[in-house]
């Protein structure tokens, strides 16, 4: 599984990519987002969107559903990946029940009171934090 900044991929491979899955917003990704690759096909995408010094929001993380099963590893790339940008904690958004528990499994803190939350958007669905470790 290899990641890489959406602006550095084929725009006919991300252009396919983006018209089989529609639901996911092709501008920011294409601005600000990562590709995830498997065998030399785009399975995936996200947004680590950098809201504090230290601080990041994993946005957008969007993988096919013949992928879905590589998702804890694609978490764990990405929690890498924040490593990598010198970032402290990691904030997701979820709203599906199994993505709960996989948050929960790779431990991932529900936050409800988090001063830095109240800047993001209120939503139905549960705000995760992960710390990352030095």
């Amino acid at each position: 599984m290899i990641l890489m900044k959406a602006n550095e991929v084929d725009t006919n491979e991300l252009t396919s990519f983006f018209e089989n899955n529609e639901a996911i917003d092709k501008e920011a990704v294409k601005k600000e987002g990562y590709i995830v690759t498997n065998n030399n096909h785009i399975i995936g995408c996200f947004i680590l969107k950098r809201i504090e010094q230290n601080n990041f929001w994993l946005k957008q993380l969007f993988i096919t559903k013949a992928e879905a099963n590589t998702l804890p590893t694609l978490l764990q790339l990405i929690l890498q990946l924040a490593k990598a940008k010198a970032a402290h904690e990691v904030y997701v958004h979820s709203h599906q029940l199994m993505v709960d528990l996989l948050l929960q499994s790779l431990q991932f803190h529900p936050q409800e009171r988090s001063e830095l939350l109240k800047s993001l958007p209120r939503q139905k669905g549960i705000w995760w934090s992960y710390k990352i470790s030095s």
